[in-house]
């Protein structure tokens, strides 16, 4: 006990011996100065973090600003390049059968606006997070590894989902179908009610309501784009006058072609090909033509109605049918038991 009590006596007195009133004002100001010192790094530090959310929220908000224009342009309905050269009435049919309606394109542009202003704040958004972690002090590496991780986790539990939105964002950046067309995407077949990133709605023919994921989708077949081919055959019977009732043809469809009420269906003039088949029953005179999509069913309705009237009216028979033959027994015959 006394060898301990004379130890920390003797620590003592060396502790004041160092410790003379000469030196405490340097041991004061070294401490001052490592106080400044730590107080101006974490001061710096400070600015830089501010500096880049900032620079992240600047960067974040003229880029949504950016989308925002250009999605807008989509919205207003500029016509494409594409489309200019065409003249008159050819150019309106061909630019409504492409499906630029005001609905539909603001329905594209809202979600093409959407889906990069998500990318844009998740990247921007990633970027800043790492930024600020590095100007911490924390170490990123165990991080990024745990994303990574997570991420290829992820990939191969949700890749069916993950191809599903891919599939989403191709088909609605590439403009393949949209409200109100008619498509065939090989499972279901009908009419385009709602497209969403995920999955896509058809209504059937019979009112049936179809839901396809979109990364099911292999083929899209779209019958609501470009213009329409409609075919008319005019079946007619031997003997008749070939010429003249090809160029009764063409004056009926160029005069339906020429109707105020029907101007708007047709995007080129109809053509009549001429004699397509013969059979021994008669012949089938052909004609084509070209309507916006949305009209193919009810032009071709017109144009057989109006045909078969006007060859009803000059004179033009159609084939005579043949119907089949079938024997029928007398009984008050005898057969052929009663005879034996």
């Amino acid at each position: 006990m006394q060898v301990a009590f004379g130890d920390r006596a003797a620590a003592s007195s060396a502790y004041r011996h160092n410790t003379s009133p000469a030196r405490e004002p340097i041991l004061v100001c070294v401490t001052y100065a490592a106080a400044f010192v730590n107080a101006e790094d974490a001061l710096h530090t400070g600015i830089r973090i501010a500096i880049i959310i900032v620079v992240a929220i600047a960067t974040r908000f003229l880029m949504h600003r950016a989308v925002r224009r250009l999605t807008k342009r989509t919205g207003d309905g500029k016509v494409p390049v594409m489309l200019r050269p065409l003249k008159g009435k050819a150019k309106e049919a061909a630019v409504r059968a492409t499906g630029l309606l005001a609905e539909r394109r603001r329905q594209r542009a809202e979600t093409i606006r959407s889906v990069l202003q998500s990318v844009i704040s998740i990247v921007i958004g990633s970027i800043a997070v790492i930024l600020v972690l590095g100007e911490l002090g924390i170490n990123l590496a165990p991080i990024i590894a745990s994303a990574g991780i997570a991420g290829v986790a992820l990939g191969f539990g949700a890749q069916s989902l993950v191809k599903d939105y891919l599939n989403g964002i191709s088909m609605i950046l590439e403009d393949q179908y949209g409200v109100g067309d008619i498509v065939d995407l090989g499972a279901a077949s009908g009419t385009i009610e709602a497209v969403g990133l995920r999955t896509t709605r058809v209504r059937d023919a019979e009112g049936v309501i179809w839901y396809v994921r979109n990364g099911e989708i292999i083929r899209v077949g779209n019958s609501s784009q470009g213009t329409a081919t409609v075919i008319v055959d005019m079946p007619v019977a031997h003997g008749i006058d070939i010429e003249h009732a090809q160029s009764l043809m063409a004056s009926v469809l160029a005069n339906m072609a020429n109707d105020p009420e029907l101007a708007d269906t047709y995007v080129q003039a109809p053509e009549v090909l001429g004699v397509q088949t013969v059979t021994a029953l008669g012949m089938t005179l052909r004609a084509v033509l070209t309507t916006i999509p949305r009209a193919r069913y009810s032009a071709a309705r017109i144009a057989k109605q109006r045909l078969a009237s006007a060859f009803a009216g000059a004179g033009i028979k159609s084939p005579a049918t043949m119907l089949p033959t079938s024997v029928v027994s007398d009984p008050t015959s005898p057969t052929e038991e009663t005879r034996k």
